[in-house]
Order: C-alpha cells, then structure tokens, then sequence
C-alpha cells in the first residue's frame, strides 16, 4: 500500500466528485472552447465559463478576470514578465519558489529589470520592515509567496500587500501552498495578481494553474496566438481573460478544478487546515522523539500544514528512498527552492511531510516509527 504524504507537490487522491468531473468531461466535451458556435463547442464554452465562476466566487474576483493557465510556475511567469515588460524594481521574498525567483533573476541578469530580495524571520514585523526597507520611486512590483513551499511559513502576506497598496506596487501573490487551506480572497487581502496551483489544495488535476487578478495592473501577454476573439485582427486582444489565454484552453483541467473548489467548500478551508495541522502536528511530536531529527520549524512563526526535517548525518535522498521502499511518499531535496535552502542553511536539502485532506493521523505515526527504526538501524 502506497500512502501519499508528498501532497505538496500535487494531492492524491483526487476527491472522487473530481474523478468523475473529469471521466464526464472527457466522455462530452469533445468541442474547443471559444471556438465556433456549433453544439460541442458552446457546450465546451458553457463549462469553462462555469469554472471561471466558481473560482471568481472562490477567490473575491470577477469572472472575466480568472485565467485558466498550465500551473502556477506559468502564472507567475505571466504575472511577473507581463507587469515587469517595461522595467522597473521588483522586490520578492528570500523563500520563494524558483518559479518567482528563476523569472525575476533571469529578467535582472539580462539587465532589463533590477531586483531585490528581501530577508525573511519568523517575527512577521521584521519581514515587512525588511520588505518597506527596499521599495524605491521606481518600486513596480513585490512578489511574495503566500505559505513556503519548503516549511510553509506563513508570510505576513496582508501587512506587505497594504504595503504595496500604500505605495502604488502591485502586488503578486504565490498561492500554491496556501489555496484550499487558508481562506485567501484578493479584495480582502489586497492581492493584485494570485497566482495558484489548480492540482495542490484546489483537488484538480495536474496541468492545472490560476492566474487570478483584480484588474488594476496591465499584464503584457507573453504569449500571443489565438483566443478565439478578434480572428481577424493580427493583434493580440487587450482584454481579459483572451488577453492572456492564448490557445486552446485545458477544458478537462478547467472542469477538475471547479470540482476541486467545489469539494473544498464542501469540507471548509478552516476544516481542511485543522484537519492537516493536527495531523502534523502529532508528525512533529513522535518524530521529536528521537534527538538525530531537526525539524525546521520556529516558535515565533506560524505554518500551513508543511513539515520540513533533516535526520542528522544522513542525507534526505537516503531518508526519503526508505521510506518509499516501506510505502510512504516524501520528497527530499530542494524542492524547487534554492532561496529557500539558502536562507535554512540546508546544503543537502531536506525532507518534506505534506497531508491532505485524506492523509489519516494514525498512518503518519506508524511513519515516524518507520522513521525512528531506521534511525537506530542506522546508528548501530
């Protein structure tokens, strides 16, 4: 039996009203969205516009306003590219994802923007100070992850997104992490552009992704094509969603992810969160039992349901290959997060414990005493 604690990366299982969104929408939606106006193609337009709705109604936006995209590093490849096309100073956050940081470093190592990276603590109000420390009269946006995606440290993505409103910066959110278990809506938080995952928290299927914004920001495509308005015209559309969706939709993807949203509603995002934090939680407390296990966790700070944790003198590689070989699912290395590491002072990487809402209390103890046994095997 394969237990799935790598949910970070993508949740398995998938809810089975997901499952059967999915068969169904294979099984009828043979036509492309947007294009033509015959039976199978409004067919396929009627459900994408649907899950357009759902995660406008999800997130606080308007409909017009959710991009469907291939995943979140696609989304924040858009975000930043599109709002940085003319230059600027871009600020992001020393723990963000390679899918902010690889962008903004490539677009400052071409030299056509300059770039700041602001340190992160665990007392949120030294993360804001450093963050306020940074922005310049050419200031144009902040990018900030709202959970990490190695420990999942809560940044104190409110106080920086006032920042930004405060200063006329537009703010640019990394929601992977924190979509479907911390209540996230952009007018209330003050969110510009969230980008999110649609495979993660949200219960879609992989080659799923969000691009949601408020509309005050201009996001440059940087992809152009067809959108299935304005055929005619050789120039890319100027409003959303076609601006931004060139090609032909994922109708499937789009589809999982509304059925997704709507199972998470269903349970409750504070349930879920509770759920999973429990659950790590009492991770934390039997894995602490052995004194080899450094987890990366601070008192001052707070985390979505993420353990991050290190066995001393082995590497996580070595950690994470038992444990699939006795059935448990955790990734080990970097985790697409070289800031991350940095900052962590992890040069091997470490090991990430992840559940969903399907993850069982009592199978993440009988896997810290996998974890423990091997950590006695290995010192004798």
């Amino acid at each position: 039996m394969i237990i799935n604690f790598d949910n970070s990366a993508t949740t398995f299982p998938k809810p089975l009203t997901v499952r059967k969104a999915v068969y169904r929408a294979v099984e009828t939606l043979g036509g492309n969205a947007g294009r033509g106006g015959h039976q199978l193609a409004m067919r396929s337009s009627s459900a994408v516009y649907s899950a357009r709705e759902t995660v406008a109604e999800f997130f606080g936006a308007e409909p017009e306003n959710v991009i469907f995209t291939l995943n979140c590093t696609h989304a924040l490849n858009m975000a930043i590219q599109g709002v940085m096309k003319n230059g600027g100073h871009l600020i992001i956050s020393g723990i963000e994802h390679n899918s902010s940081a690889r962008p903004a470093v490539t677009l400052a190592s071409e030299k056509k923007i300059r770039l700041s990276i602001a340190d992160v603590y665990p007392d949120s109000s030294k993360t804001v100070e450093s963050f306020r420390r940074l922005i310049t009269k050419d200031t144009k946006a902040v990018v900030c992850t709202i959970a990490g995606n190695v420990t999942g440290q809560i940044m104190p993505y409110r106080e920086i997104a006032r920042l930004c409103r405060d200063n006329n910066i537009c703010f640019i959110a990394d929601g992977a992490q924190a979509c479907g278990v911390l209540d996230i809506n952009i007018i209330n938080d003050g969110i510009n552009i969230l980008c999110t995952a649609g495979h993660k928290g949200l219960y879609g299927i992989t080659g799923t992704g969000l691009l949601v914004t408020d509309g005050k920001f201009r996001i440059s495509p940087i992809i152009q094509g067809g959108t299935g308005t304005m055929s005619e015209s050789l120039k890319q559309p100027e409003l959303l969603p076609e601006s931004l969706e060139s090609g032909t939709l994922n109708t499937v993807g789009a589809v999982s992810v509304k059925a997704g949203i709507e199972f998470v509603k269903s349970k409750g995002v504070s349930n879920i969160f509770s759920h999973e934090d429990r659950i790590c939680k009492r991770f934390i407390r039997e894995i602490q039992k052995d004194d080899r296990i450094v987890v990366y966790r601070h008192p001052q700070a707070e985390y979505v349901p993420i353990v991050a944790f290190n066995m001393r003198n082995v590497s996580p590689e070595k950690l994470s290959s038992y444990l699939s070989e006795k059935g448990y699912c955790l990734r080990a290395g970097f985790h697409c997060s070289a800031l991350a590491h940095i900052q962590l002072g992890t040069k091997n990487g470490c090991v990430r414990f992840s559940p969903s809402v399907f993850s069982r209390e009592e199978d993440a103890v009988r896997l810290a005493e996998v974890i423990r046994k091997f950590s006695v095997q290995i010192r004798n």
